[in-house]
């Protein structure tokens, strides 16, 4: 007995039992062939897996265009059957068994004899299992056909949705387009009907600035006969001569009395050998005052010194649109609320505080303008620029009446000796130059720095000029002599401003950090150090009363010291770095920047 399974590429099996008796004379010799069984049942498994997956309907909403494209190739091959197995199963299923008994004869006989071409044997296809590919291969393309034809319509929705939405858009360009066009016309009817008012409101300006120089005039006057008055009432008590006015038809100047010191013979004989020693002598030079006199203010500042000051009360109380270009300093007039501003577009104005009224423009300079300072005597004002001069404008006048030129590169500051004879000027030529007003010369040239020097400031009622340059270092000069007298070190980078204290016994410097030091005139040296930084500090300057600095920050703050305990603020409200601060009279802070922009914080 021997048992032969039948199997077809992925198609069915059948398993066909054979009785061979064992005294046949056909003259093979036949042996039993035992059947894994579990081949045979992992056979059927797989049979009806298959037959499962064939029946199982698929996921509609699952179904992707990428799974149907392939599962339509896959279907595509019909499932070949071989030849012989195709026969064998024929014959089974028609129970035509002797003539399958003559096929396997005669077939397994020519296998033996090698007659038997099983290569040239082509494959049967299985036309019951390719029917039921092509079957689901038919509902598929149908399913396809739905989700494409609701895929349409949506499509469709959406075409005739925007068409609306850009009716609409067209609709409202439209509006607006007309509405412009309107608008455009109005405006140029507008600029007609200005036009015709333009003379007029020249004509009104031009009025309303020569009112301003009127009253700037007559108040220059009043405060010149004021100092007059009280000048000679001094005279009078204390039997002193004071020196007499320079006038000339030549001279560019008309100094105010207050300016004069009073000196003694032999005074005046020391300093003009000192003078003798150093320079030619010039028929109009000046003579530099004594160092012996004493501030007239040092009553008013001792009192105000006794006085609190909190630097936490500050808070704006007016903004002033000052220039179209950053302003880098800000100076204030020696008796009245006025503030002058330089800025980079080449201009210097005054402005009456605290309600922010200009009162007069100044231009001549051909770069922008780095400081401004007053005279003493109110009346004029000194401005250096970039294009290396330094410029004395005459109140009275209206316009420049001096322009001194001997630096070598853009001059950065300047000040005026308390005498109003000389004025000092800084430059970033490494030099300092200090100039007489009357003979219109440089009278000494401050060398000993080694880089820009970015500040000066005259010690009031001194002789004594203090520097800060880009070389770290701070310096103290004798104005008589043109030579350093002392020069601190402790700065670790650019020193951009420094100043005295109205007692003048300490020495505020800040530098590109941001480091604010105090220094000790009396013992020559650091007294504290604070930090503002990381931020470049611009300028630094005193309060009235000495107790708080006001420092202005790249940072676009205004930094508040408390100098008795170091204590730090910040005021807010520029839109940029800030360049310039300055105290007014009674304690109030102006402040500038690069926004062009002025604040008045009180």
């Amino acid at each position: 007995m021997a048992t032969t399974l039948e199997e077809s590429l992925d198609g069915p099996y059948y398993l066909e039992k054979v009785s061979i008796p064992e005294d046949s004379e056909d003259g093979f010799e036949y042996n039993e062939i035992s059947v894994d069984e579990e081949s045979v049942h992992e056979g059927e498994e797989d049979l009806k897996t298959a037959v499962k997956a064939l029946h199982k309907p698929t996921d509609r909403s699952e179904t992707t265009l990428e799974e149907l494209a392939s599962s339509a190739k896959q279907r595509s091959s019909p499932v070949p059957e071989v030849v012989d197995d195709f026969l064998r199963n024929f014959l089974v299923k028609m129970g035509m068994i002797r003539t399958l008994d003559c096929f396997q004869t005669e077939w397994f006989e020519m296998l033996q004899k090698g007659t038997l071409k099983t290569d040239l044997v082509g494959l049967v296809p299985d036309t019951y299992t390719h029917n039921q590919l092509l079957d689901n291969q038919l509902k598929n393309a149908h399913r396809e056909r739905e989700s494409y034809r609701q895929s349409a319509f949506q499509a469709a929705e959406t075409i005739v949705k925007l068409q609306k939405e850009r009716d609409f858009h067209r609709l409202q360009h439209k509006r607006v387009v007309q509405e412009k066009n309107r608008l455009i016309e109005d405006i140029r009817r507008l600029k007609k009907h200005y036009a015709t008012y333009e003379p007029a409101l020249n004509e009104l300006n031009e009025k309303y600035q020569v009112a301003l120089r009127q009253k700037m005039l007559v108040s220059i006057e009043r405060d010149r006969v004021i100092g007059q008055i009280s000048d000679s009432r001094n005279a009078h008590s204390s039997h002193a001569t004071h020196r007499d006015l320079k006038e000339s038809g030549q001279q560019k100047f008309q100094h105010s009395p207050e300016r004069g010191t009073r000196q003694s013979p032999d005074e005046v004989a020391h300093c003009d050998s000192t003078k003798m020693k150093n320079t030619n002598k010039h028929p109009k030079d000046s003579v530099f005052p004594a160092t012996t006199r004493i501030n007239p203010y040092l009553p008013q500042i001792k009192a105000l010194s006794a006085l609190s000051s909190k630097i936490s009360g500050f808070s704006i109380t007016k903004s002033i649109k000052a220039h179209t270009m950053p302003v880098s300093c800000l100076a204030l007039h020696p008796r009245k609320l006025v503030v002058a501003s330089a800025s980079d577009d080449h201009l210097w104005r005054l402005w009456g505080m605290p309600e922010g009224e200009m009162i007069m423009t100044g231009e001549g300079h051909t770069d922008w303008l780095s400081f401004c300072s007053f005279h003493p005597s109110g009346g004029c004002m000194a401005t250096t620029s970039g294009d290396t001069t330094v410029k004395i404008w005459d109140f009275a006048k209206s316009c420049c009446v001096l322009t001194l030129e001997g630096h070598a590169h853009a001059t950065w500051g300047c000040t005026f000796h308390s005498c109003g004879d000389f004025v000092a000027s800084c430059s970033m030529d490494n030099t300092a130059k200090v100039w007489d007003l009357n003979s219109e010369r440089c009278r000494y040239t401050l060398r000993g720095h080694v880089d820009s020097v970015n500040s000066i400031n005259f010690l009031p009622f001194s002789n004594i000029v203090l520097t800060c340059s880009a070389d770290k270092t701070i310096s103290l000069w004798d104005a008589r002599t043109g030579l350093c007298a002392q020069t601190f070190y402790g700065h670790k980078h650019s020193c951009n401003s420094a100043t005295f204290n109205a007692l003048g016994d300490i020495i505020a410097s800040c530098d590109s950090y941001g480091v604010v030091k105090l220094w000790d005139v009396r013992n020559l040296s650091a007294m504290v150090t604070i930090d503002t930084g990381p931020y470049s500090s611009n300028q630094v300057v005193f309060s009235p009363n000495g107790q708080v600095l006001a420092v202005a920050s790249d940072d676009a703050s205004v930094k508040l010291v408390e100098v008795a305990s170091s204590y730090v603020s910040s005021l807010l409200g520029h839109h940029d770095a800030v360049q310039s601060v300055i105290f007014d009279h009674k304690g109030d802070l102006f402040s500038a920047g690069s926004d062009g922009e002025i604040f008045v914080w009180s």
